[in-house]
């Protein structure tokens, strides 16, 4: 039985394995970022660039207007 005060603790779960796995875990997951930093920044150089600007002129030609059949003035008084 354990003292008072004390937790028990299984025998995966020593002190002294958990430090070093928690130290491989930081350094994966910080290699795993940088990795992912340069493969952003490769994404980023490589990208298209833009090039010139494109001005394209182009004349159109007047269509020719038929006269309306009939019109109608309106006249509007207010008092």
């Amino acid at each position: 039985m354990s003292a008072p005060g004390q937790t028990r603790r299984s025998s995966r779960e020593s002190p002294g394995r958990r430090r070093p796995v928690r130290i491989l875990l930081a350094i994966a997951v910080a290699g795993l970022l940088f990795l992912l930093g340069i493969a952003f920044s490769r994404a980023l150089d490589e990208r298209p660039r833009r090039g010139e600007p494109v001005t394209t002129v182009q004349t159109l030609s007047p269509r020719t207007q038929e006269t309306p059949a009939s019109t109608v003035t309106e006249t509007v008084t207010q008092p």
